[in-house]
């Protein structure tokens, strides 16, 4: 198999069932997706564990991947938006279970314990912050756009919307976020 055609050619041989395209699809993609789930999550076992769920679901559902622009690339990082926000709520349900066990009186509290990886008052927590006060399809779009640098049309394509309801949607997505990292920066000890 010839490793550099186009991840459209590559998907074609996934879709039927080829492991090595599938892996140079993989080998091509894979640190970027790695790094977007980096932004998400900031902890590096919740990371990698993001990124294999990406790449499982591709081949789950590699015959409705959907190629934009003769990429899968758009697809993946869409993907790792959602795992990323399903595997953040996994944690907080798992940190709430844990807050409820009964413990003794000398035992520390498991919620400090835990911590809350994403109540972090650094740069990268704050952006994380407000990411997930956004909706689930404008997380989707800014992170293609902003943080991915996928052109607009194509993100838009990617996540099955209109360029037009794209453009409105990142703009409010874009006044939404810089207000809560201006409320985050108030917040923060002087």
């Amino acid at each position: 198999m010839d490793l550099s055609q186009t991840d459209e050619h590559l998907w074609r041989a996934v879709v039927r069932g080829d492991g090595v395209a599938f892996a140079a699809i993989f080998d091509r993609h894979g640190d970027r997706v790695w790094r977007h789930a980096w932004r998400m999550m900031q902890h590096r076992q919740d990371t990698e564990d993001v990124t294999a769920a990406v790449f499982a679901e591709a081949w789950r559902k590699r015959a409705r991947v959907r190629i934009v622009d003769d990429s899968v690339l758009p697809w993946l990082l869409v993907t790792a938006t959602n795992c990323a926000r399903n595997a953040r709520r996994s944690i907080r349900r798992n940190e709430r279970l844990i807050a409820h066990i009964p413990r003794g009186e000398d035992a520390p509290d498991p919620a400090v314990v835990a911590g809350d990886r994403f109540e972090r008052l650094d740069a990268g927590s704050a952006v994380a912050a407000a990411m997930r006060e956004l909706s689930d399809k404008d997380a989707a779009l800014v992170s293609l756009v902003m943080l991915e640098d996928v052109p607009l049309p194509d993100a838009a394509r990617a996540l099955g919307m209109t360029y037009g309801a794209a453009k409105t949607r990142i703009s409010r997505a874009k006044q939404r976020l810089r207000g809560h990292l201006e409320t985050a920066a108030e917040e923060l000890p002087a």
